[in-house]
């Protein structure tokens, strides 16, 4: 199948060679151009896979580009190449972000052919698995919250998992669960496309409920097949406004039979309390009841070296943000070390999200790095994909010796 790519860049000579670095692969089609007038033109008549764009430009500048690209019904993926300074991009790239794209790659100038590789590396990962089921981000009708309710009870709302790998010994040593809609008319969604609506009803407790649920059951079959898997639950922090919410999940948990100390949540950097005194009286008393405890997307959103010190966290997950291109970025290996070193002083279990690239995983391995998932690694699957990843680990596992059925 042939990908289209767009290339802006107002510099003749860097044009045509950026355009010689992607046109050359085979089943490859490259359309470039000199301005921003012209490359939204392109994009309203032509649909493509991948668009490239320089920031610093005369007129109409790449910044200006990114958010009328955004404005397209069906933007297509974007990579910033530019010489500007790496924060200024990695700003650009928040920026993208934050205006629903997605981007998958920060290649500073000069380009190199290994940076070109790794784009379309990057690209070719952000498409479905073959033969896994297709997951949409398509925007819904926003259904209501009936509808979501009953979702959640005929099961058609459930918990996939994604595996977390270990970087001393490779092999997967915990899961992280994450919600898809088995849609009867979309076939299987990702939370993009309904999540907005849960928090909109207010919702989200009810799904932490369900996501506890499911991922107890997971758990009580790998067991069975041999294996104990921790698994992590996203729970956001505004539902430890709740104080008897530690109490209710502890008594959940030993009710369907579940292991506390084999549960982790992680408190999510999109929201927080009212009162800072409910967000550390609920971390506690979750850790007191033996669940594992951590911070979620660290180093974006509402997420602080503050928190990390003061909390009670078992774990830290370190936000793509930071891990994205650490391998190449000095600023961002710096940074990354620093976190990493203060993690492993607080004897915090390390954790790297978004892991896209076989360089960006050496470098944190390098680091000091314990953990690893992304889609390098794996999408998320469901439970009994997960099982069958579990069973060809087995020959050679460590993480996971056999234990007696009960």
């Amino acid at each position: 199948m042939t990908q289209r790519i767009l290339i802006l860049e107002d510099q003749p000579f860097q044009r045509g060679f950026l355009a010689n670095l992607f046109g050359t692969r085979a089943g490859v089609q490259v359309d470039a151009c000199g301005d921003v007038e012209a490359a939204i033109a392109l994009c309203a008549c032509q649909s493509y896979d991948l668009v490239v764009s320089d920031l610093l430009m005369p007129g109409q500048d790449g910044i200006q580009f990114i958010q009328a690209l955004a404005a397209q019904p069906r933007p297509p993926r974007l990579a910033v190449v530019s010489a500007a300074p790496r924060r200024m991009m990695t700003s650009a790239r928040l920026m993208a972000e934050s205006l629903g794209l997605d981007v998958i790659g920060l290649l500073p100038k000069p380009v190199a052919t290994a940076d070109v590789d790794a784009l379309f590396e990057a690209l070719a990962q952000a498409r479905p698995l073959p033969g896994a089921a297709p997951t949409r981000t398509t925007v819904l009708p926003e259904p209501d919250a009936s509808q979501l309710r009953q979702a959640m009870a005929d099961g058609s709302l459930t918990a996939w998992f994604q595996p977390k790998k270990s970087l001393q010994s490779g092999r997967v040593v915990a899961a992280e669960a994450l919600v898809r809609w088995r849609h009867p008319q979309l076939g299987t969604l990702a939370a993009g496309s309904f999540l907005p609506a849960i928090c909109h009803y207010g919702l989200e407790g009810e799904l932490l409920r369900m996501m506890l649920k499911a991922s107890i059951r997971a758990q009580t079959h790998w067991r069975r097949q041999g294996f104990r898997v921790p698994v992590s639950i996203n729970l956001p922090p505004h539902l430890l406004e709740q104080s008897d919410l530690p109490d209710e999940l502890l008594a959940m948990t030993l009710a369907l039979g579940g292991t506390p100390g084999e549960l982790c949540f992680e408190l999510m950097e999109n929201s927080t309390t009212r009162h800072v005194s409910d967000f550390y009286a609920g971390a506690c008393r979750l850790r007191m009841k033996g669940f594992g405890l951590a911070q979620d997307d660290f180093g974006q959103g509402l997420s602080s070296v503050h928190n990390l010190v003061n909390t009670p966290f078992t774990e830290v997950k370190i936000d793509r943000a930071l891990v994205s291109g650490c391998a190449r970025d000095p600023a961002l290996h710096l940074t990354l070390s620093t976190v990493i070193a203060l993690a492993n002083q607080l004897g915090l279990t390390i954790v790297a999200e978004g892991v896209e690239s076989d360089a960006d995983l050496a470098a944190l391995r390098q680091l000091g790095c314990n953990q690893v998932q992304g889609f390098l690694i794996s999408q998320a699957l469901p439970s009994d994909e997960f099982t069958r990843l579990l069973d060809e680990e087995a020959p050679q596992r460590d993480e996971f010796p056999r234990t007696a059925v009960r």
